[in-house]
This record gives structure tokens, C-alpha cells and sequence, in this order.
């Protein structure tokens, strides 16, 4: 199969990905909205826009390709991935400000919730001779207050070595390399899994073409991704990147936390393995 063949487009990941947000994400509620806050956000949201245009001196050739490339990331499903590329980092970077146990990061778009249930000990679901450099994650997930969380639930999900994601590049297995481990009774979990691969947004689209006349890349660096929850405790979601890693320190989505950065040591059977912990924050 040609190299081309196995790329996700634009078109073909927009459409997965807005697919998706509708499916799992709560819709806009239309009963009890905060007018007031709507009209705090919106109007300054408008005003920034417009001090933009009155600085710059924006003509109206320059207006109309605006609009044109707006309308095209909506016909292109880019809005989720141009909204989680450019914008989500900053509204984590709010929601978690208060956070005192384990770092977040972004979801991203490639989340697909109900992968196959692990044991504690597992191996992510992964083809036969998967590429890449087998890894051991292991750790434990923890209270900020040091009490092992039993049963502690980590929805696993990443890019294989080739920077794909199953459901959102063709040739893939449904659910190659995610899983939901289920920790054991004192929080501890052991993952087999494959390290991944830097990986370029997709590039064909609208998304590429503001990347391209801004001069910018689309460069994500490797990452794992998780959803640690456990009752009575704040969710977490996050990013595990690689030490050294290409695009660490110029990520597209600006997402890396020093916090987020394993440093992988070699493994006695072959590959790398590394331990990291989470400790999360009781809900409030």
C-alpha cells in the first residue's frame, strides 16, 4: 500500500473528528444560558477582533479571504482540530489553574471514548510486529493526599509509529493502540505499548493552508495520551511527552508542560519503560 494511501486527509480526519465532538460532546444548552456572560464574552471576543482590524489597517481583500477561509474550515469539519490546535490549550490552562495534584494538557482531537477494558497488567491492542520501540508505562495513581486509588480507570490512546491514529487514518485497526486499563487495588498499573511517532497535523486543509501563510509548522511532538478517573474524584486529562523528543520546545498545539516529559531508561527484555504517577485532586 503506497504512503499516500495511509495518510489521513483533511476532509477524511475533519470529518471523524466532528463526527465525534457531536457524538460525545454536550451540546449548546439553549435553556438557563447566562445571557449576561454571553454578552461579556462575545462582546469582548468582537472588540479584540476589531482593535486587530483598526491596527492593522485590514483592507478588504484581506477581509474576504478571512471569510472565505472560514467558511472553507467548516465545509473541510476543521473547526474541532483548528479549535483544539490553537485555542484549547488556553482554556485547560484556566480550568486546571487550581489543580494541585497531576498536570493536564489538552484532549486533542482523536479521543474516542469506550476502547477495550485491560486488566491492570496489559498490553495495548496493537497489530502483529507493531513498528516501533516497545515501551513498558507503568506508575500509580494516587489522592493529592497520597491514598492509592483501587480500580482507578486510564483511557489510553496514541499514534502509532507512523504518527497515525486508529478511527481517524485509513489501514488501522478499530482500536490499535487504545485501551481503558483498569488499575488494581492499590492504583497500580503496568501498560506494554509502543513508543510514538512526532506526527504532522493534517496539512491538505484549511487548517494547512493558515499554517502555510503564516509561515508556521504542524509538527505535534510524541506523545501518549490518558483520562484517569476514579469516583469522587476530579478527571484528569493529559499528555506524556518524550525527553529530547523533536518539537518538545516548538509544539503546533502548544500543549507540553515540563511536568509532562518522561525520561524512558532502557528495559532489561529490550524497548524502554518508565514510571510516572498521578495524583489526583478530590472533587470539591
Amino acid at each position: 500500500m503506497s504512503d499516500t494511501a495511509l495518510t489521513p486527509t483533511a476532509a477524511a480526519s475533519g470529518a471523524s473528528a466532528t463526527e465525534r465532538f457531536l457524538t460525545d460532546k454536550t451540546s449548546l444548552p439553549t435553556e438557563g444560558t447566562d445571557t449576561a456572560r454571553v454578552n461579556t464574552l462575545a462582546t469582548e471576543v468582537l472588540t479584540a477582533v476589531h482593535d486587530v482590524i483598526r491596527r492593522h489597517r485590514v483592507t478588504y481583500d484581506e477581509y474576504n479571504a478571512l471569510k472565505a477561509w472560514l467558511i472553507a474550515v467548516g465545509q473541510d469539519g476543521e473547526w474541532p482540530l483548528f479549535l483544539d490546535v490553537w485555542v484549547e490549550h488556553v482554556v485547560e490552562e484556566v480550568a486546571g489553574a487550581a489543580r494541585e495534584g497531576s498536570k493536564g494538557t489538552i484532549e486533542g482531537p482523536y479521543y474516542v471514548p469506550g476502547a477495550p477494558a485491560l486488566p491492570a497488567t496489559a498490553t495495548l491492542p496493537m497489530r502483529e510486529n507493531e513498528p516501533g520501540t516497545p515501551l513498558l508505562f507503568q506508575g500509580q495513581v494516587t489522592g493529592v493526599s497520597g491514598e492509592p486509588l483501587g480500580g482507578a480507570l486510564l483511557e489510553m490512546w496514541q499514534a502509532d509509529d507512523d504518527g497515525l491514529y486508529a478511527q481517524f487514518a485509513p489501514g488501522l485497526p478499530e482500536w490499535n493502540l487504545r485501551g481503558s486499563v483498569v488499575a488494581d487495588a492499590e492504583g497500580r498499573f503496568a501498560v506494554t505499548t509502543v513508543e510514538p511517532a512526532p506526527y504532522q497535523i493534517p496539512t491538505d486543509g484549511s487548517c494547512g493552508r493558515l499554517i502555510a501563510a503564516a509561515g508556521w509548522h504542524a509538527w505535534r511532538p510524541a506523545h501518549l495520551h490518558l483520562k484517569v478517573s476514579v469516583p469522587g474524584y476530579e478527571p484528569l486529562t493529559t499528555q506524556l511527552y518524550f525527553k529530547g523528543g523533536e518539537h518538545i520546545q516548538d509544539d503546533v498545539a502548544s500543549a507540553v508542560k515540563p511536568e509532562l516529559v518522561l525520561d524512558p531508561r532502557p528495559a532489561s527484555g529490550g524497548g524502554n519503560e518508565v514510571v510516572y504517577d498521578f495524583a489526583l485532586d478530590p472533587v470539591s
